[in-house]
Order: C-alpha cells, then structure tokens, then sequence
C-alpha cells in the first residue's frame, strides 16, 4: 500500500494550498487570475475587466459522528493519507446533494461497517491541518442499532477504546478537540 501513496508530499500540497490552491486562470475565460483586495482579503480574481469571477478559497464541509458503546469511543485507524495508521473519529467530506446527518452516517457505514442513529447535533470544528484542503466539520453524537464492526474502506482498522486509553496519534487537531470536548461535556464529574 505505501507505493500507491509514494508521491504523496504533505509539504508540496500545504505550499499549494496556501496559494490558491494553486488555480492561476480564470474557470470562464481562462485569463490569468491575479491577487487583489476583495472584501478586505487578498484573493484571485480574473484579469479580463470583462469578466467579474473571483476566486473565493472557500473550506469543504465534512461531517461524522462521535458513536460511544459501554463509555468507549469508535476511532478508525486512516488507510490513506494524510496520516496514515493515525486514529480518527469516523468522518468525511459531504457529497454534492447531501445533508450533514446523511454524510455521518454514511461514512461511519462506509468505514466501519455500522449502521448508526443520530441522537443529537455535537459541535462544528474548523480543521486547517489537512494537507489537501481545510475543512468545517460537522460533528453528531449517533448510537450504533447494527451492522458488524470491521474495518471498511479508508480504514485499516476499526476500534471502540476506553478515554483512558485513547491512542496519541490522533490524526486531526478538529478530531482531538472533539474528543476533548466530548470528555469535558459527558465524562466530568
């Protein structure tokens, strides 16, 4: 699996990321797109005065669920990058039609091989440390009614631990912070 992800270079997509993206043409007219102060940001905007496109580098929303079973917390070990073999709360991006609660419980599905209910709404993180993109996610507190646990795609492995026992490679600081705050919220005395 490592040679499939051979050319993948954390510091090459940050670099691009912090420029743009790397976008330099205009998706209308194909003109060279060029910094200038937009709504008190330096952004990319088309150079054809005809053309009124600006390039608003926007984050992608994602969305999961912190699913707990006997005070135990459902974590995926990552298949792929960035990070691989770190831990995560099962999580991912939305797709074009979705809504937040139908992305959760996709995704948990989709690695870890359950069937969740949603019970309630958690909270919104801001993720930056992601090397590809930045990322509003959006948490929910889901139950497990079914499914057999095992490690689906974009997991290596699938596991419920003990807080106490939580791994230290936590592949997000979005997700570390969750797990600090579902620790705050529900484990506190």
């Amino acid at each position: 699996m490592a040679d499939k992800y051979k050319n993948f270079d954390s510091k090459k997509l940050f670099d691009r990321k912090d420029r743009y993206s790397g976008y330099k043409f205009c998706p209308f007219c194909s003109c060279k797109l060029t910094p200038g102060k937009y709504d008190g940001t330096v952004r990319l905007a088309c150079s054809d005065t005809n053309c009124d496109f600006i390039f608003y580098q926007n984050p992608i929303p994602a969305a999961g669920a912190i699913v707990i079973d006997k005070n135990r917390i459902l974590l995926v070990q990552r298949a792929h990058p960035p990070k691989i073999g770190y831990w995560c709360i099962p999580a991912g991006f939305m797709e074009w039609n979705e809504h937040p609660v139908q992305t959760a419980v996709r995704e948990v599905s989709e690695e870890t091989g359950l069937d969740i209910e949603i019970e309630s709404f958690f909270e919104v993180y801001s993720g930056k440390d992601d090397p590809r993109n930045n990322a509003v996610l959006i948490l929910y507190l889901a139950k497990n009614i079914g499914g057999k646990l095992k490690a689906m795609d974009d997991a290596l492995d699938v596991r419920f631990f003990e807080f106490d026992n939580i791994p230290s490679n936590i592949a997000f600081e979005s997700h570390i912070q969750a797990i600090s705050d579902y620790r705050k919220r529900y484990l506190s005395e």
